[in-house]
C-alpha cells in the first residue's frame, strides 16, 4: 500500500524545507502532498487519506489545532498520525495539542534528521 505524508504549513520556506527533508522517502515509495492552510489540509485528508500529517498550528482559514480536532474527534479518523509542528512551544500549547488528539508535538526550529527518523518509524520504513 502506498504510504502518504501530508505537509501543512502556510510558510513557503518551511514547506520547501520539509519537502526536501522527505525527498529520500520518496525513493522508498512515499507520496508527498502539500497544503498551505487548514482547509486545504482537511480536503486532502479526506481525499488522499495520508498516513502521516505534519501540521503547523498558526495558519489562516483553519488553524492546526482545529484541523487536528476535526480529523480526530469529528471525522473520527484514528489511523492518521498527526504531528503538530509549530513555533508555539509552551506547555499550554502542548496540552492543547494533546487535547485535540495530536499524536506528537514537535517545536520549530526542528532537526530535519529527527523529522525523517520519526516519519520512517511511523511509516514502518527502515
Amino acid at each position: 500500500m502506498q504510504k502518504k505524508i501530508l505537509i501543512v504549513d502556510d510558510e513557503p520556506h518551511i514547506r520547501m524545507l520539509l519537502e526536501q527533508t522527505f525527498e529520500e522517502l520518496e525513493d522508498e515509495g512515499v507520496e508527498l502532498f502539500v497544503a498551505t492552510n487548514g482547509q486545504e489540509a482537511l480536503d486532502l485528508i479526506e481525499t488522499e487519506k495520508p498516513n502521516l500529517v505534519f501540521l503547523d498550528v498558526m495558519m489562516p482559514k483553519v488553524n492546526g489545532f482545529d484541523v487536528c480536532n476535526i480529523v480526530k474527534n469529528t471525522l473520527k479518523i484514528s489511523d492518521i498520525y498527526i504531528i503538530l509542528l509549530t513555533a508555539k512551544g509552551q506547555e499550554f500549547d502542548k496540552k492543547k495539542g494533546e487535547k485535540v488528539g495530536a499524536n506528537l508535538y514537535m517545536t520549530k526550529p526542528f532537526d530535519p534528521d529527527e523529522v525523517v527518523e520519526k516519519a520512517e518509524e511511523i511509516l514502518g520504513i527502515s
